[in-house]
């Protein structure tokens, strides 16, 4: 495995802990934790930048911002009131489309080649994450809208994703910059549509954790991994992620695992196993 396919996988092993994580932030506007979230992470970031005689690397053409601003922020905004509005697990899966994505969008957008065993993979995966949400499943209707939003998840970071491989001249230090664009966009969504309310110790040591990780250090990683490793494997493993990342919720008690959640997890984690272990 090359070294930026291998820090791919240290993002992911991070996004592992961002539902749990979240659900530490539960009671607080969504915009708000994402504007703070990005603004310790930017700020962390524009420090390591400084320190390193790097902060030219900021100035990059409108296209980089709007790409970097709209995939973090799109992301995280529809991420955190994905998990505010629905039941965390289950929205937490379907946003775990976009390893699927990453995997279909590949082809077109990159031209990269997805065989049988891929598309066989990408077929469970739908299988599981149609599930959650099927005939079966019984959810009240405001959560219909927090679902929305992990689809719309799904679709904002797989193709923030895949285009990243298209902006390789743009140095992942520039990340630093889209997490504090990311922070004033927050900021402003959340005066315009939120009420602020004061983070207590709970809330406050999630989003601590979640600038230093999930919402921090992660973006770095995923960034390198990206523009210099394999996309099809990184969309492939990250299927690993939400069996993860479900657990770690259940285990916090936000959640169960009845037949249902295990038979989805099975699907979709079997799926990136097939897709993961195909050679074209």
């Amino acid at each position: 495995m090359s070294g930026p396919t291998a820090a791919g996988v240290g993002a992911l092993l991070l996004w592992a802990f961002l539902a749990v994580l979240t659900r530490l932030t539960a009671g607080l506007p969504p915009l708000q934790v994402t504007a703070l979230a990005f603004l310790l992470a930017g700020l962390l970031g524009l420090a390591v930048v400084g320190a390193r005689g790097e902060l030219r690397k900021l100035r990059q053409p409108p296209l980089a911002w709007a790409h970097g601003v709209g995939g973090l922020f799109g992301y995280h905004a529809l991420y955190f009131a994905a998990l505010a509005l629905a039941p965390p697990v289950e929205a937490n899966l379907l946003n775990y489309l976009w390893p699927l994505l990453i995997v279909l969008f590949s082809r077109p957008l990159l031209g990269l080649p997805l065989g049988a065993r891929r598309l066989a993979g990408v077929a469970l995966g739908c299988l599981g994450s149609a599930l959650l949400i099927g005939p079966a499943a019984r959810f009240p209707a405001e959560a219909w809208l927090g679902f929305l939003c992990a689809l719309g998840c799904a679709v904002v970071w797989a193709l923030y994703s895949v285009l990243a491989r298209r902006l390789q001249a743009v140095p992942t230090e520039a990340v630093a910059g889209f997490c504090l664009a990311s922070a004033l966009l927050g900021l402003a969504g959340h005066a315009l549509l939120e009420r602020w309310v004061w983070p207590d110790p709970r809330q406050a040591v999630g989003i601590l954790l979640l600038g230093l990780g999930p919402v921090g250090a992660a973006f770095f990683l995923w960034d390198r991994g990206m523009k210099g490793g394999d996309p099809r494997l990184l969309g492939t493993l990250a299927y690993a992620v939400p069996v993860g990342s479900t657990l770690l919720l259940v285990a916090a008690g936000h959640g169960s695992l009845d037949g249902r959640i295990l038979l989805a997890l099975l699907l979709v984690a079997g799926g990136g196993w097939l897709a993961a272990t195909a050679r074209q």
